[in-house]
Formats: structure tokens, C-alpha cells, sequence
């Protein structure tokens, strides 16, 4: 298994593990229903990912089949210290790859890759009910900061 920066190649199946958890997300909340064109949205907020300073996508590999990704970007926290965070906004591991450090492993590469675009503080975003997720950044030393409330009335 290889984790490392992405490439223009690996744009389609890194944008199919982002629709992926796109629609995972769905699963646990109505309010995160995937649009219709999906695929090339993905595709296109994958491209727009490579190369810039302030954002990371990382893919992890086994042979020449992409088996995660995470993305992430650098933000300044205008009002608070730490004042800069990287901020992952979306991580897919394929299930069959889960439960092998796997995810552990990539976390730890974007956190430092992240560090040292300058990110002070590292966070993650994931839908309340995804317990598993919660338990995953839990287990991590992770800590609910930030809670957003929807309503659609």
C-alpha cells in the first residue's frame, strides 16, 4: 500500500471514492442528498484540488488500484487561536480495505502534510449520525468542536 499526492490520472477514481462517501453521507441524513450530477461535480472539485497551495488530496494505493482518498484544505480561523487549521472535508476508505490501519495511516500523513502547509489545528467534518466516523476521529484523539443545525421549514 502507497499514500501519496494525487494525480491528474487518478482524478476519475478519486472522484468515484468521493462520490462514494457522498452518498454514505446520505444514508445517514436526508438533508445530505446527492445531486443528480454528481460524478462530474466530483470530478471537477477533485481537478480543482491538484496542485494548489492550500489544498491537499491524497490517494492511497495498492498496485495500480486507488483504495482511499482524503482532501483537505488550509483555513484561516479569523477570530480564534489556533488561527490556522487544516480542515479534511472528505475521507473514503473502500470497506474492504477498512479495519487494517489503513485509514489510521492516511490520517497521519495528511495531518503532517497539513502541519506543514502551517495548519495549527487539524479537524474533520462528518454527519452527526455517522457514529462510525465519530468513533474513528474519536479513537483519535479527535473531539466534537462544532455542531451545525438544519432545518428545512
Amino acid at each position: 500500500m502507497k499514500i501519496r499526492h494525487a494525480a491528474v490520472d487518478d482524478v476519475p477514481a478519486a472522484a468515484d471514492l468521493i462520490v462514494r462517501t457522498k452518498r454514505l453521507n446520505n444514508e445517514f441524513d436526508p438533508f445530505f442528498a446527492v445531486v443528480s450530477d454528481v460524478k462530474p461535480r466530483a470530478e471537477r472539485y477533485v481537478k480543482d484540488s491538484l496542485g494548489k497551495s492550500d489544498r491537499l488530496l491524497l490517494v492511497a494505493s495498492v498496485g495500480p488500484k486507488i483504495v482511499g482518498v482524503v482532501r483537505a484544505e488550509i483555513r484561516e480561523r479569523l477570530f480564534y487561536e489556533p488561527s490556522i487549521e487544516g480542515f479534511i472535508t472528505d475521507f473514503y476508505v473502500l470497506p474492504e480495505y477498512r479495519r487494517k490501519a489503513l485509514g489510521n495511516q492516511i490520517l497521519q500523513r495528511a495531518s503532517s502534510e497539513l502541519k506543514g502547509m502551517g495548519a495549527q489545528l487539524i479537524v474533520a467534518e462528518v454527519p452527526s449520525q455517522n457514529e462510525i466516523a465519530v468513533r474513528f476521529y474519536t479513537k483519535l484523539k479527535f473531539r466534537s468542536i462544532v455542531q451545525h443545525f438544519g432545518t428545512s421549514r
